[in-house]
């Protein structure tokens, strides 16, 4: 019967077409996983490309900062050298000034001393002078 054998071919031809769009349909499939791989490959160097520049000019605007600083830190290194120099120069002069008042003080204390001697012996002097004045007869 034709009328039965028609239904049946094409349902074969139906499947037939179904295995193939399904077979087409893997191989689109494995395509598209091989181009996700290979887009994934290339976004991974362009990434790493792209840090290594971005490293790049950091180093490069970082190196005269650097410079500046560096320059920097050594004048201040040499300004807080001559503040030592001269804190030692102050308590150097701090020193000599000490023992100097010292000595004044010292000298001061032994002229007082020395004048205070003279005054008892001029006095001394004074009361033997009119004691011997008014032992002589008028």
């Amino acid at each position: 019967d034709p009328s039965r054998l028609r239904p049946h071919v094409v349902l074969a031809q139906e499947n037939t077409q179904i295995r193939d769009l399904q077979q087409e349909n893997r191989e689109l499939w494995v395509s598209l996983e091989e181009h996700q791989d290979a887009l994934e490959l290339i976004m991974s160097k362009y990434r790493k490309q792209m840090l290594q520049l971005l490293e790049g000019r950091k180093r490069e605007e970082a190196e005269p900062v650097l410079k500046v600083h560096q320059a920097n830190s050594g004048e201040i290194e040499s300004q807080i050298d001559r503040i030592c120099e001269m804190g030692e120069v102050m308590r150097k002069a701090v020193q000599v000034d000490d023992e100097q008042f010292f000595k004044i003080q010292e000298k001061l204390a032994q002229l007082e001393l020395e004048n205070k001697e003279l005054r008892e012996l001029l006095l001394i002097s004074k009361e033997s002078f009119e004691v011997g004045r008014e032992d002589l007869p008028d």
